[in-house]
């Protein structure tokens, strides 16, 4: 196992999303899915109103998170709980998030907020969500509300986490609230989202302009997979991949990143092309081979997590020069992770893909590993285990696994050598 630098300003960070951790009867989206039953049948028990009984553990979790030694935690606001109902605001559930962001701060832990992590309020949903283009305006309401209530306290944001995934999962029959199965929904969907992500980021910048701070960083998190032809020998497959990568995430990140709209999205707010972002958002988990357009095949030789997804390092490098070829701005690496439920070889992971950046000349500014805890799985419930800390769901007990001790070194070390590389990855193999 070699030993390796990471460059000397990266920040290295983890992050969670609200719905996934905190629990609660709130109403959003995802609660409502689950109480009609939507969650797949091996799912475990485990309710999405428990889920890591953050809400609850709030303190005991950042101090977690500080004794790891974690730099920056990139977290969501819940928009249900800041708006349960339209046109209200919730002071109490604005109050215990700021106590929380100051909290981190005081611990030294630098907040990325992400204010839509794939729920909705429930009047939100069933007015039309993100398929309907007059609820901008709603959105950009709620953009209003988390600024004026957290942006003396909250520099860097994220203003959509995964517009891609969450359009194709809920829109094109793949299980996901509202679950339709629609693909001219999923084309407005994506469009009338890539218009909240611009307005958003002119919204956010303007704000805290007006409250006299210049250190505002907005953008949003793309989820990009690398592609590779089933038949590497195929050039029809060849051409399959490349239509596949373009309607997943080239064309998507375009739309958002730069106000420019090609098919099959349009520009329904007549934006100007630019530059919105200051930042890239990469949310990297695995590669998809391909034989037709839509297709996420593993090969069987290839190492896989626990999810099945094939585990493929080397196209986080990819997927990066892939947007930064779009956008000439710096890199995070807003997620990135893997579902391994014995915790047998999640360092093995974050060794070979922090590697990657370490090796890269391409500018990465920040590196997030996803999760910090053991969460709600959306689909899966609390049966698939992404997360450096395991939850006890009986005594709401903590417990920093094996890779969470590897991480934290990682982090006091700047990197890997060669004495934590052979005690702490040297034994652990991925599952073929």
């Amino acid at each position: 196992m070699k030993a390796y630098r990471l460059p000397p300003n990266l920040i290295l960070g983890a992050g969670t999303a609200s719905a996934q951790i905190e629990g609660g009867n709130v109403p959003h989206s995802w609660n409502a899915w689950e109480k009609m039953g939507k969650l797949h049948k091996d799912a475990s028990k485990v309710s999405i109103r428990t889920a890591s009984m953050h809400w609850d553990h709030w303190k005991e979790d950042i101090d977690i998170a500080a004794a790891l030694g974690i730099q920056s935690y990139r977290f969501s606001i819940e928009w249900a709980r800041i708006q349960p109902e339209k046109g209200m605001v919730d002071q109490e559930a604005v109050r215990h998030y700021r106590e929380e962001i100051a909290y981190m701060i005081e611990r030294g832990i630098r907040p990325v907020m992400t204010l839509h992590h794939f729920t909705n309020p429930v009047w939100f949903e069933k007015a039309g969500a993100f398929a309907n283009p007059h609820n901008v305006k709603h959105f950009l309401r709620y953009v209003g509300i988390a600024v004026n209530s957290f942006g003396d306290l909250v520099s860097d944001y994220v203003t959509i986490n995964e517009p891609n995934v969450y359009a194709l999962m809920g829109y094109a029959g793949q299980g996901f609230p509202p679950g339709e199965n629609d693909l001219l929904k999923v084309r407005r969907v994506i469009s009338v989202m890539a218009g909240c992500h611009i307005r958003a980021y002119q919204k956010i910048h303007r704000m805290r302009k007006a409250m006299g701070y210049g250190d505002t960083k907005v953008g949003m998190t793309i989820h990009m997979r690398s592609f590779a032809p089933l038949d590497p020998y195929s050039r029809i497959e060849s051409h399959m991949c490349d239509a596949s990568k373009y309607l997943f995430q080239n064309a998507c990140a375009r739309a958002f990143l730069l106000g420019e709209f090609r098919p099959p999205f349009s520009n329904l707010g007549k934006f100007k092309k630019g530059v919105y972002c200051d930042y890239l958002g990469i949310n990297y988990y695995t590669r998809s081979h391909v034989v037709k357009v839509g297709d996420d095949l593993v090969r069987e030789q290839d190492p896989k997590s626990d999810y099945g997804w094939e585990i493929y390092p080397n196209g986080l490098e990819e997927c990066m020069k892939e947007l930064y070829d779009i956008v000439r701005k710096p890199v995070w690496i807003l997620e990135n992770g893997v579902c391994d439920d014995d915790d047998s070889f999640r360092s093995l992971f974050i060794y070979d893909h922090l590697a990657v950046i370490a090796r890269s000349e391409i500018p990465v500014e920040r590196y997030y590993y996803w999760s910090l805890f053991d969460n709600f799985e959306w689909l899966d419930g609390m049966s698939k285990k992404f997360g450096l800390v395991s939850i006890d769901q009986k005594t709401g007990a903590r417990r920093v696994k094996k890779s969470g001790h590897f991480y934290r070194e990682i982090i006091r070390l700047g990197g890997v050598t060669e004495e934590l590389a052979e005690r702490c990855v040297a034994d652990e193999k991925y599952h073929l």
